[in-house]
C-alpha cells in the first residue's frame, strides 16, 4: 500500500506555457498559450474563469475522460463532482465528444475498464479517483504505456510518469482538523481529556495517513499516522485510544468506538478523520444519554449530518473542500494537458510522495485551500455555496439553531 505525503510548495503565477511538439494543422498555426493568470486562485462558484480556456480547448487533442469511484461511499460524486465537472468542461467550451465521465459503481474491474475503453476511443488524458491505490496503480501504469496522462482526482496514487494530483492540501485538512480539535476542548471546557482518536481507512485510501500526520501533528507534536496510546502533551491530554476504521466505514467507526467507550467510560474528547465516523461516535454517546456540548467529535467534508452535529454541539466543526474548485482546478489542468503545454507553478503548486522507505514516485500536485467550517461561519461557507442545503439542515438541526448561526 502506498501513502501520501504532500508537501506543498507555492510557486509564483504567470508562467506562459507553449506547446510541445506535433498536433496538427498548418504550419502557420499557433502554439496553446496557457493563461499567464492560471492558478489555484482562478476558480470561483459562478465557474467565470473556465471561459478563458477556450483558445487551450481548440489546441488540444483526443478526449478527456473522467472515472468517478462510486455512487455509495460519497454522496459527493453523484451530487456535486459529476455535475461542477460537466459544468466545467462546458464552461471551458469543450464539445460532448471530447469529454466523458463515468461511475465504475464501486467495482475495480470496472474502473479499470473504463480507463482502458477511454484509452481505445482516443482520450490522452484521464481524471481518475481511484477506488484504492490497487486499482490506481494499474490505471496510471496502463495509461503511462500508452502515453496518456493521468491526474488523479481527490486520492493519489504513486506510479506512473505522467501523473499529476488534484485536490486540497491534505496535511493542511488534518491540520484543520487537529486545531479545531484543541480549540473545541478549550471552549466546552474538558478538563483532564482523555483522547480517543478513530482514523479513517488508512488500509486503502492514501489520504487518511496525510490526514492523521496532520491532526497528530497539531495535537500530539508527532507528524505520524498513528500515535502510540499513552502519549500526553503541553496541554494536559492524554491519548487512551487510537484506532482505524478500514475503508472508512462508518459502522465499524462506530464498533470500535461503542466497544472503546464501555471499555473506559472516561473518554471525554475524540478525533475523527471525518463527519461519517464522527456521527458514528456521536450516536454511541446519544444512545449513552451523553450531553450535547461535553465530549467534542470533529471531522471533514462538511456533510449535512456533519453540519446537523455541529449546529446542535455535538461536533465541533468540519473541514470544508469545495467541490466546485476542485472540478475547475482538475479540468484546467487536464485542458493545458492535452494542449501538450506545461503547467503554470500558480496552478501546479506542489508535490505528492510517499512516505520514506516506500516505493512509488514523487508527483506534481495542485493543491487547494480547505476552510475550517463551525456554527460561526456556516453561513457564509456551506450554506453559501449551497453545499448544504439549508431547508434540510434547519428541519433537522431546528430553526432556532440556524437563527443562531445566522442561517435565515
Amino acid at each position: 500500500m502506498r501513502f501520501a505525503k504532500l508537501f506543498p510548495t507555492l510557486g509564483v503565477v504567470g508562467i506562459v506555457a507553449m506547446a510541445c511538439g506535433g498536433g496538427g494543422g498548418t504550419a502557420t498555426a499557433s502554439p496553446a498559450v496557457v493563461p499567464a493568470d492560471l492558478s489555484i486562485s482562478s476558480f470561483t462558484q459562478d465557474f467565470s474563469y473556465m471561459p478563458k480556456l477556450k483558445d487551450l480547448v481548440a489546441s488540444g487533442k483526443g478526449m478527456v475522460g473522467v472515472i468517478l469511484p462510486d455512487t455509495t461511499s460519497s454522496a459527493r460524486y453523484v451530487a456535486f463532482d459529476a455535475p461542477y465537472l460537466k459544468q466545467a468542461f462546458e464552461g471551458a467550451g469543450y464539445s460532448t465528444s471530447q469529454y466523458k465521465i463515468d461511475n465504475a459503481q464501486g467495482v475495480e474491474a470496472q474502473q479499470l475498464a473504463i480507463a482502458q475503453a477511454d484509452i481505445t476511443a482516443g482520450a490522452t488524458v484521464l481524471i481518475m479517483d481511484p477506488l484504492n491505490s490497487t486499482v490506481g496503480s494499474q490505471i496510471q501504469t496502463l495509461a503511462a504505456s500508452k502515453g496518456v496522462k493521468v491526474i488523479s482526482y481527490d486520492r493519489a496514487t504513486f506510479t506512473g510518469d505522467k501523473t499529476y494530483y488534484v485536490s486540497f492540501d491534505n496535511p493542511q485538512v488534518g491540520k484543520l482538523i487537529g486545531q479545531g480539535f484543541m480549540d473545541c476542548v478549550t471552549a466546552w471546557g474538558v478538563k483532564s481529556p482523555q483522547v480517543f482518536t478513530l482514523n479513517g481507512g488508512q488500509n486503502s485510501d492514501p489520504n487518511a495517513v496525510a490526514f492523521a500526520m496532520g491532526y497528530n501533528q497539531v495535537v500530539w507534536g508527532d507528524a505520524v499516522k498513528q500515535e502510540t496510546v499513552g502519549k500526553t502533551n503541553s496541554a494536559g491530554m492524554k491519548l487512551v485510544g487510537d484506532q482505524v476504521a478500514t475503508d472508512w466505514k462508518n459502522d465499524v467507526g462506530g464498533t470500535i468506538f461503542q466497544q472503546a467507550f464501555t471499555a473506559n467510560p472516561k473518554i471525554n474528547a475524540t478525533i475523527e478523520a471525518n463527519d461519517g465516523l464522527a456521527n458514528a461516535v456521536i450516536q454511541v454517546l446519544k444512545n449513552k444519554k451523553v450531553p450535547a456540548k461535553t465530549i467534542p467529535t470533529v471531522g471533514q467534508d462538511a456533510t449535512l449530518d456533519g453540519m446537523v452535529n455541529t449546529l446542535t454541539n455535538y461536533q465541533c466543526g468540519s473541514v470544508y473542500k469545495a467541490v466546485y474548485l476542485e472540478a475547475q482546478d482538475a479540468v484546467a489542468l487536464a485542458t493545458v494537458l492535452r494542449a501538450g503545454a506545461t503547467p503554470p507553478s500558480g496552478l501546479v503548486n506542489g508535490t505528492t510522495a510517499p512516505p520514506s522507505g516506500v516505493t512509488g514516485t514523487s508527483q506534481p500536485a495542485s493543491l487547494l485551500v480547505p476552510i475550517w467550517v463551525t456554527s460561526a461561519n456556516m453561513a457564509t461557507t456551506v450554506i453559501k455555496d449551497n453545499f448544504v442545503d439549508k431547508a434540510t439542515l434547519c428541519s433537522k438541526a431546528g430553526a432556532a439553531a440556524c437563527t443562531a448561526a445566522g442561517i435565515s
